[in-house]
């Protein structure tokens, strides 16, 4: 039997040319199939270009089959700017973002999720961010999670059928050192049919807080993600598994004198992931 002759790098290097071109070409037959979509929209009920839910699946499906060398970092950016871009193509929009905490984490958040195609627009912060929303004609808002007690009580601002509401937390995969790994939320014009709802959330209104509060929401997988003076009480932004029921949360708060209880959105659950030990 005769010895296969090794593998030279000019044959190599044809083996990598030819996959780029097959990339290239597919990401073409998408682009064809993305033009079919919007043609058939137009005869149909559009509604929103944003679906959170398929985008969750689609990014926990491409963690959990990632393997090799290429770092996932990688791959998760290059498909989040494929989601974001072809997204973009069907409908424009912006990406608001509040820089009240420093512009870098934010355009690092904004450029990694969304992009370079689709524009990004600061803003001094997270109300302004919710105002913008509200006032477009279809764009999505980020903020950081954790802004403090200093920043009002900014969910109120998302109260109202036809108010933004809170779509998405990303990152979805998270992971030590992620290039982009500020926890922001991600907010919408309400939509009908795409919300991811494993983990909802509610602005609630109570007189006073104490500890037996947040061991009662913890019973019903709830927890209090942010809180703020509110007059003379105290705004909650409450988050609770979608698994609970709405009256168990609201039954929870209710000892601490619940005057205001409404969902504000809802967004996957965070997907851990853990590369393989060498």
């Amino acid at each position: 039997m005769t010895e296969a002759a090794p593998t030279t790098l000019a044959d190599l290097r044809s083996e990598i040319d030819r996959i780029d071109a097959a990339m290239h070409g597919l990401l073409m037959e998408r682009s064809s199939i993305i033009e079919t979509l919007i043609a058939v929209k137009k005869t149909q009920a559009s509604g929103s270009a944003f679906r959170p839910g398929r985008e969750a699946d689609m990014m926990k499906r491409l963690a959990q089959r990632h393997q090799g060398l290429l770092p996932l970092d990688t791959i998760e950016g290059i498909w989040r700017i494929i989601i974001a871009t072809f997204t973009y193509v069907q409908a424009n929009y912006a990406v608001h973002a509040d820089v009240s905490g420093g512009d870098a984490p934010m355009r690092d958040s904004a450029r990694f999720h969304f992009g370079f195609t689709v524009p990004y627009v600061p803003h001094e912060d997270a109300r302004a961010v919710i105002r913008a929303v509200a006032e477009s004609a279809g764009d999505l808002g980020i903020f950081r999670m954790d802004l403090g007690a200093s920043a009002g009580v900014w969910w109120r601002d998302l109260i109202g059928e036809d108010k933004p509401k809170i779509i998405a937390r990303l990152p979805f995969i998270e992971r030590p050192d992620h290039p982009a790994g500020t926890p922001v939320y991600c907010i919408a014009k309400p939509l009908a049919d795409a919300a991811m709802r494993e983990i909802v959330l509610y602005a609630a209104r109570v007189e006073r807080w104490s500890e037996a509060l947040r061991a009662g929401l913890g019973q019903h997988l709830a927890e209090v993600s942010a809180s703020a003076a509110d007059g003379s009480h105290l705004g909650l932004l409450v988050a609770a598994s979608g698994e609970t029921s709405a009256a168990a949360i609201r039954g929870a708060l209710e000892p601490a004198g619940l005057s205001e209880f409404t969902e504000i959105g809802s967004h996957a659950a965070r997907f851990a992931f853990k590369p393989a030990s060498s």
